[in-house]
């Protein structure tokens, strides 16, 4: 837990925080702007919640950590998660001159961070604010995590008008709120352009076959849902031998628990290891179909135009729905049997959902939200913004 004593006192130190494999691919593009930056340095904290996928991530982008907090113990609870973490980043930001704090969507390590920073009266900018899918319980805890870290944030760069309109509904106050596009739109914009072909077992990236994609990890999923997208996938398998199946496994032992006994020797099954980032963008691009429970995922397919079916009944994610490429069919066998049916055997049912859309954003998100935090932290303004009715207290005194 080696902190690199290599920061330019002239400028201020925006602390990054970094738990998941997620957070560290939409976080790349704001660290290597940063990094850029005339006027603000990071100070990248990894939490190790996936400790070496986002050690690869940031090899994908040149990027070392500058603290390993390695907060993960063997089938650890969330309450122990969330103690170990508020000691280590309580502690850091306490005994570091920090100008704000930067978390990114919806992890424990994003709350606990945002919490820490509350603590210690360090401003705090969310990326990817806004996200609600309105079931406190679904994602979990994701769900709770990004509502509460809106009561505790400065700055709301929310990924898309629909996003920042939830959160002006919420009354968060307007002149916190930006909307900057999604992160993870740079990120695949600078991945995709360095991309190299990769070789995968049993032909799977030479055409013949076609290609589906699965992944599937959420917590609100594991144990029987997980079963059912296993059986799912069997049958599939089973009456599709002309398609192969690519399954990269989370590293959480309850995900494994559920597919490698009904998978594991599956004709036209292939279970592997988490890809790279390269790796798996590659896989993405030349899919024929996903089936996913993943956020980041659904704005990547829609971005490239992947026909996505989401493991979920609900998502924050409505306008990849309605641009046509997700769609929605939850952990039933026979709900994700009849879906993807119809994408293999439907053509027009097929090119329906291949159009690819900006909507979330135009690849330029992480340059905005440092452009706003050079000039909020450069100006006088005070950097928490204050709402209506405590304005109203405030001058009552």
């Amino acid at each position: 837990m080696k902190i690199q004593n290599n920061r330019n006192h002239l400028k201020d130190t925006v602390a990054v925080i970094v738990g998941t494999r997620p957070e560290a691919i939409k976080l790349a593009p704001v660290i290597q702007q940063l990094q850029a930056s005339k006027k603000l340095q990071p100070l990248i904290i990894s939490t190790s919640q996936h400790g070496d996928m986002v050690g690869q991530i940031f090899s994908n982008f040149g990027i070392t950590a500058d603290l390993d907090l390695e907060v993960m113990r063997p089938r650890q609870k969330l309450w122990d998660l969330s103690a170990i973490l508020s000691t280590e980043l309580g502690r850091l930001f306490s005994t570091r001159q920090i100008s704000a704090v930067l978390v990114q969507g919806d992890t424990t390590s994003a709350f606990i961070g945002g919490l820490c920073a509350f603590y210690n009266k360090i401003p705090l900018g969310h990326v990817e604010a806004g996200l609600r899918s309105h079931n406190r319980y679904s994602p979990f805890p994701e769900e709770l995590n990004r509502t509460m870290l809106s009561r505790l944030a400065s700055w709301h760069f929310a990924p898309t008008e629909y996003t920042a309109e939830l959160l002006r509904k919420e009354n968060i106050p307007e002149n916190s709120i930006y909307v900057s596009g999604n992160t993870v739109v740079d990120a695949l914009h600078w991945m995709v352009d360095r991309l190299k072909p990769q070789n995968l077992p049993g032909g799977m990236m030479d055409g013949s076959r076609k290609l589906i994609l699965v992944t599937c990890h959420r917590r609100e999923n594991l144990g029987l849902p997980m079963r059912s997208v296993a059986l799912a996938i069997k049958y599939i398998a089973e009456s599709h031998p002309e398609v192969n199946i690519l399954f990269p496994m989370h590293p959480n032992p309850l995900v494994r628990e559920s597919i490698i006994p009904i998978l594991a020797h599956q004709r036209g099954v292939f279970l592997c290891e988490p890809l790279n980032y390269d790796e798996f963008l590659d896989v993405l691009q030349k899919s024929h179909i996903v089936l996913s429970d993943s956020g980041g995922v659904q704005e990547e397919a829609t971005a490239l135009g992947k026909p996505v079916l989401v493991l979920r009944r609900e998502t924050e994610r409505p306008e990849g729905v309605e641009a046509g490429t997700l769609r929605l069919v939850g952990t039933d066998v026979q709900d994700i049997l009849r879906e993807t049916e119809k994408l293999l055997t439907n053509e027009d049912e097929y090119l329906a959902m291949t159009k690819g859309s900006n909507i979330y954003g135009d690849g330029h998100a992480a340059e905005k939200i440092i452009r706003i935090l050079e000039d909020q932290l450069n100006s006088n303004e005070c950097c928490l913004p204050i709402s209506s009715d405590e304005k109203r207290v405030h001058f009552a005194h």
